[in-house]
């Protein structure tokens, strides 16, 4: 993509004014501590994409096995962001629901493995800076975070949070 392209990254709802559709993005965009709708959008694109490229796979292929070569290195990408798990087939992404997406942001992941006592205290912290992910200083919180590296994600040494004691630590943590 070309410097200064204001190509969107997402796409909007066709009917806007849908009461249920509207409550439920509001209950998701809630519960996952998201800035605004436009980051549930963009979730539900990528999402839409997998699936989108699942159906390619499976409607290219014949066999068994022409299924399993074909979608190698998607199932592989999505295996190893953890959106699916290690036993899981090309026809589990038609399956996948946004919300699998959305577990998988650094925001969502720091709140589980109890960073933060909220979401959008997470979001702060990534935000601000206190959080690295293997020990670089991630400042995205819609940060995709791989299987391999849940593991490392903590505070930055030099962050005031590092500090146990912190009045704005999670209780236990």
């Amino acid at each position: 993509m070309a410097l200064g392209s204001n190509t969107k990254r997402y796409e909007t709802p066709n009917h806007p004014f849908q009461g249920e559709r509207i409550a439920e993005e509001h209950s998701l965009v809630e519960r996952y501590g998201l800035k605004n709708k436009e980051e549930l959008w963009r979730a539900q694109s990528e999402l839409r994409d997998y699936r989108r490229e699942a159906r390619d796979l499976l409607g290219q292929t014949q066999s068994e096995d022409d299924i399993a070569t074909a979608g190698g290195e998607f199932l592989a990408r999505l295996k190893r962001i953890g959106v699916l798990d290690e036993e899981d087939r090309l026809d589990a992404v038609l399956s996948l629901e946004v919300s699998d997406i959305l577990e998988r942001r650094l925001q969502t992941v720091a709140y589980r493995k109890g960073l933060a006592n909220t979401t959008s205290q997470a979001r702060q912290f990534i935000v601000h800076g206190h959080v690295t992910v293997d020990d670089a200083r991630v400042r995205v919180p819609s940060y995709t975070v791989d299987v391999a590296e849940e593991d490392s994600i903590a505070f930055d040494e030099t962050s005031p949070l590092a500090d146990e004691l912190h009045p704005e630590r999670a209780e236990g943590q």
